[in-house]
């Protein structure tokens, strides 16, 4: 366990800062790990008989819902001519190129080439076909090695199914690497940053554990004045009457996911729950689509949930558009200095970075691109 304030990380090595003469490999150029279940899209956004094109760390996917209404995931090139098949046709359970009309099982392999015959070259099997898996509302694909797949949970978030509480969904593409997206939501400091929309808010850290694939943070949120939104005091569930109170906030990231959960003063159980990943869609991983789930406890009057929810997501689209604006301007420095020359001192945030590197795979994201082996091709 690590105490908010340590100078040595868990095993009694003593701390090293994260400067780039220090040797450790830079964050920014780490790859998120692809051996994890990752939502791409939408449930919603995948209709029936339609296709929609995803993409992973600079692998594009095509993704289409059969007749069956189960959801397929290919590699988004026909191995004929490499048009993206995410511009194809769906035909009962198959998805055909919209160019010669070749026709791929959800497995990825090719059903019929409409126009071959017997004197024609032997055609290839077909393209990559991703595991892909539904749940809260999301259709998640796991892009690392297949046979782990099976072996791989899905994220765990109960309160999803749960009816005390009502969902709130959010896909948002960021312009930054994901790991940004950890530290800002790990780091309550920021909190100067939203004073215009939760007013004058004291975060005090009451300690943190980290592991090796996790880091768990608890805060104490008081309200010490200023203007406060009105959405911001519902989430804190201080109810109609707008009092004052101390929320513990616990953060954890439980590597590749995050969560949040905030607890009322004398309340016994968290009345708002966030859980959220962040996906990155280019090679370079510069730019990630973040989901979350933000899930809030209804009240003892059903209805007076559905009044607040437009106020209340409206709350959360400003705060979330303030933190993508610090994120996409850290981002920004990285670009233009070539190099991460941020000087961080919150021993926290320099252990979830240490977790995101030991977890994370290098990252080459020309070969990447550009020498991957084309899977399922005859040789």
């Amino acid at each position: 366990m690590t105490e908010n304030g340590s100078d040595k990380v868990a095993d009694g090595r003593p701390r090293e800062a994260p400067h780039p003469l220090s040797g450790r490999p830079d964050l920014r150029r780490v790859g998120a790990n692809p051996d994890f279940w990752y939502p791409v899209a939408l449930s919603r956004s995948v209709r029936n008989g339609q296709v929609a094109a995803a993409a992973f760390a600079g692998e594009r996917i095509a993704l289409y819902r059969a007749r069956s209404g189960a959801v397929h995931a290919l590699e988004d090139r026909c191995a004929h001519r490499q048009v993206p098949l995410s511009m194809g046709v769906v035909d009962g359970e198959t998805l055909r190129c919209c160019y010669h009309a070749w026709a791929y099982r959800g497995d990825g392999r090719i059903s019929q080439i409409p126009y071959l015959s017997k004197g024609d070259a032997r055609p290839p099997r077909g393209v990559r076909a991703y595991p892909v898996r539904e749940a809260y509302g999301l259709v998640f694909v796991f892009p690392g090695d297949p046979e782990k797949a099976e072996v791989t949970a899905l994220p765990d978030v109960p309160a999803f199914a749960s009816p005390a509480y009502r969902t709130m969904t959010f896909s948002r593409t960021v312009r930054c690497h994901y790991s940004f997206m950890h530290e800002n939501l790990l780091d309550m400091n920021h909190q100067f940053l939203h004073r215009g929309v939760v007013g004058k808010l004291q975060p005090k850290l009451l300690g943190y554990e980290s592991g090796p694939t996790s880091v768990e943070a608890r805060y104490l949120f008081t309200h010490t004045g200023g203007k406060r939104n009105r959405s911001a005091s519902l989430l804190a569930a201080e109810g109609l009457g707008g009092q004052a109170s101390s929320d513990v906030m616990t953060i954890r990231t439980e590597y590749p996911y995050q969560t949040l959960d905030l607890v009322p003063e004398k309340a016994d159980h968290p009345v708002l729950r966030l859980w959220a990943v962040y996906v990155p869609e280019d090679a370079e991983q510069r730019v990630c689509h973040a989901y979350g789930l933000l899930m809030i406890e209804k009240p003892r009057i059903p209805a007076a949930l559905n009044v607040a929810w437009p106020f209340i997501r409206h709350f959360t689209e400003r705060v979330f558009a303030e933190d993508r604006m610090a994120v996409e301007a850290e981002q920004r420095a990285w670009d233009e200095q070539g190099e991460d020359r941020n000087h961080e001192v919150f021993s926290l945030i320099l252990d979830v970075r240490d977790v995101l590197r030991t977890n994370g795979v290098p990252l080459h994201p020309r070969a990447t691109a550009n020498t991957r082996p084309c899977e399922g091709l005859v040789p």
